[in-house]
Protein backbone atom coordinates (compact mmCIF):
# COMPACT_ATOMS: atom_id res chain seq x y z
CA UNK A 1 0.00 0.00 0.00
CA UNK A 2 1.17 3.10 -0.92
CA UNK A 3 1.09 5.70 2.20
CA UNK A 4 -0.19 9.19 1.48
CA UNK A 5 0.33 12.20 3.73
CA UNK A 6 -3.47 13.58 4.19
CA UNK A 7 -4.20 17.64 3.58
CA UNK A 8 -7.14 16.97 5.42
CA UNK A 9 -8.93 14.69 8.02
CA UNK A 10 -12.60 13.93 8.61
CA UNK A 11 -13.52 12.94 12.00
CA UNK A 12 -17.29 11.42 12.41
CA UNK A 13 -18.27 9.20 15.68
CA UNK A 14 -21.13 6.64 15.78
CA UNK A 15 -22.87 6.04 18.62
CA UNK A 16 -25.48 2.77 18.99
CA UNK A 17 -24.81 1.26 15.71
CA UNK A 18 -27.27 1.56 12.48
CA UNK A 19 -29.97 2.52 15.18
CA UNK A 20 -28.28 5.38 16.94
CA UNK A 21 -26.61 8.77 15.78
CA UNK A 22 -23.28 9.94 14.06
CA UNK A 23 -22.01 13.45 14.16
CA UNK A 24 -19.17 15.06 13.23
CA UNK A 25 -16.18 16.37 14.96
CA UNK A 26 -17.25 20.37 13.80
CA UNK A 27 -21.19 19.37 14.42
CA UNK A 28 -21.40 20.00 10.68
CA UNK A 29 -23.49 16.59 10.45
CA UNK A 30 -25.77 14.68 13.38
CA UNK A 31 -28.05 12.57 12.14
CA UNK A 32 -30.07 10.09 13.32
CA UNK A 33 -29.40 6.52 12.30
CA UNK A 34 -31.80 4.13 11.69
CA UNK A 35 -32.10 0.78 9.39
CA UNK A 36 -34.24 0.76 5.90
CA UNK A 37 -37.37 -0.65 6.70
CA UNK A 38 -36.17 -3.92 4.08
CA UNK A 39 -33.75 -4.71 7.23
CA UNK A 40 -36.29 -4.47 9.88
CA UNK A 41 -36.02 -0.85 11.05
CA UNK A 42 -38.46 2.23 11.32
CA UNK A 43 -36.22 3.93 8.07
CA UNK A 44 -36.91 7.04 9.97
CA UNK A 45 -33.42 8.27 10.05
CA UNK A 46 -30.30 8.26 6.88
CA UNK A 47 -28.16 4.77 7.18
CA UNK A 48 -24.93 3.82 6.16
CA UNK A 49 -25.54 3.29 2.68
CA UNK A 50 -27.24 6.60 1.87
CA UNK A 51 -23.88 8.51 3.59
CA UNK A 52 -21.57 5.88 1.24
CA UNK A 53 -23.52 6.60 -2.01
CA UNK A 54 -23.85 10.67 -1.15
CA UNK A 55 -19.71 10.82 -0.24
CA UNK A 56 -18.81 8.24 -3.24
CA UNK A 57 -21.24 10.39 -5.71
CA UNK A 58 -19.81 13.12 -4.81
CA UNK A 59 -16.51 12.92 -4.93
CA UNK A 60 -16.84 10.96 -8.37
CA UNK A 61 -17.86 14.09 -10.21
CA UNK A 62 -15.24 15.55 -8.38
CA UNK A 63 -12.15 13.30 -9.34
CA UNK A 64 -14.11 13.75 -13.21
CA UNK A 65 -13.64 17.68 -12.88
CA UNK A 66 -9.74 17.20 -11.64
CA UNK A 67 -9.15 14.83 -14.13
CA UNK A 68 -9.73 17.42 -17.06
CA UNK A 69 -7.57 19.65 -15.18
CA UNK A 70 -5.01 17.34 -15.76
CA UNK A 71 -5.97 15.73 -19.06
CA UNK A 72 -6.36 18.75 -21.52
CA UNK A 73 -8.13 16.16 -24.14
CA UNK A 74 -11.24 15.18 -22.24
CA UNK A 75 -13.90 16.70 -22.45
CA UNK A 76 -15.51 19.46 -20.18
CA UNK A 77 -17.88 18.34 -17.42
CA UNK A 78 -21.39 19.88 -18.15
CA UNK A 79 -22.25 22.19 -15.15
CA UNK A 80 -25.62 20.15 -15.02
CA UNK A 81 -23.72 16.84 -14.77
CA UNK A 82 -24.39 14.46 -12.03
CA UNK A 83 -23.30 11.01 -10.44
CA UNK A 84 -25.79 9.14 -8.94
CA UNK A 85 -24.59 6.31 -6.48
CA UNK A 86 -26.82 3.08 -5.64
CA UNK A 87 -25.37 1.49 -2.77
CA UNK A 88 -27.13 -2.04 -1.98
CA UNK A 89 -26.08 -4.19 1.12
CA UNK A 90 -26.85 -7.74 0.99
CA UNK A 91 -25.58 -11.08 2.91
CA UNK A 92 -22.44 -12.79 1.34
CA UNK A 93 -22.06 -16.51 1.45
CA UNK A 94 -19.30 -16.86 3.33
CA UNK A 95 -20.36 -14.52 5.94
CA UNK A 96 -21.10 -11.44 7.47
CA UNK A 97 -23.09 -8.67 5.26
CA UNK A 98 -21.09 -7.12 1.22
CA UNK A 99 -21.91 -3.85 -0.49
CA UNK A 100 -22.64 -3.24 -4.34
CA UNK A 101 -22.42 0.08 -6.02
CA UNK A 102 -23.53 1.23 -9.30
CA UNK A 103 -22.60 4.70 -10.14
CA UNK A 104 -24.71 6.06 -12.82
CA UNK A 105 -22.66 8.92 -14.57
CA UNK A 106 -25.00 12.06 -16.81
CA UNK A 107 -23.07 13.87 -18.96
CA UNK A 108 -25.81 16.13 -20.73
CA UNK A 109 -23.98 16.75 -24.33
CA UNK A 110 -21.01 15.16 -23.84
CA UNK A 111 -20.39 12.47 -26.66
CA UNK A 112 -20.58 8.89 -25.30
CA UNK A 113 -17.59 7.66 -26.14
CA UNK A 114 -16.08 11.07 -24.90
CA UNK A 115 -18.19 10.58 -21.69
CA UNK A 116 -16.85 6.78 -21.25
CA UNK A 117 -13.18 7.95 -21.38
CA UNK A 118 -14.15 11.03 -18.65
CA UNK A 119 -15.65 8.73 -16.38
CA UNK A 120 -12.64 5.68 -16.75
CA UNK A 121 -10.54 8.89 -15.92
CA UNK A 122 -12.50 9.65 -12.78
CA UNK A 123 -12.46 6.56 -11.65
CA UNK A 124 -8.80 6.39 -11.86
CA UNK A 125 -8.45 9.36 -9.64
CA UNK A 126 -11.40 9.10 -7.06
CA UNK A 127 -10.31 8.21 -3.71
CA UNK A 128 -13.73 6.51 -2.99
CA UNK A 129 -13.11 4.39 -6.20
CA UNK A 130 -9.59 3.36 -5.06
CA UNK A 131 -10.93 2.53 -1.83
CA UNK A 132 -13.30 0.07 -3.37
CA UNK A 133 -11.60 -1.70 -6.25
CA UNK A 134 -10.99 -5.34 -5.94
CA UNK A 135 -13.25 -4.88 -2.61
CA UNK A 136 -17.14 -4.84 -3.93
CA UNK A 137 -18.67 -5.02 -6.78
CA UNK A 138 -18.85 -1.57 -8.62
CA UNK A 139 -20.57 -0.83 -11.72
CA UNK A 140 -20.01 2.42 -13.94
CA UNK A 141 -22.68 3.49 -16.45
CA UNK A 142 -23.13 6.14 -18.47
CA UNK A 143 -26.50 7.28 -18.80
Amino acid sequence: MTPITPVYEAQATATGGRDGRATTSDNKIDLKLSPPKEMGGTGEGTNPEQLFASGYSACFLGAMKFATTQDKSLPKVPNDASVTATVGIGPRPDKGFGLAVTLSVNLPGVDRAEAERLVQAGDEICPYSHATRGNIQVDLQVA
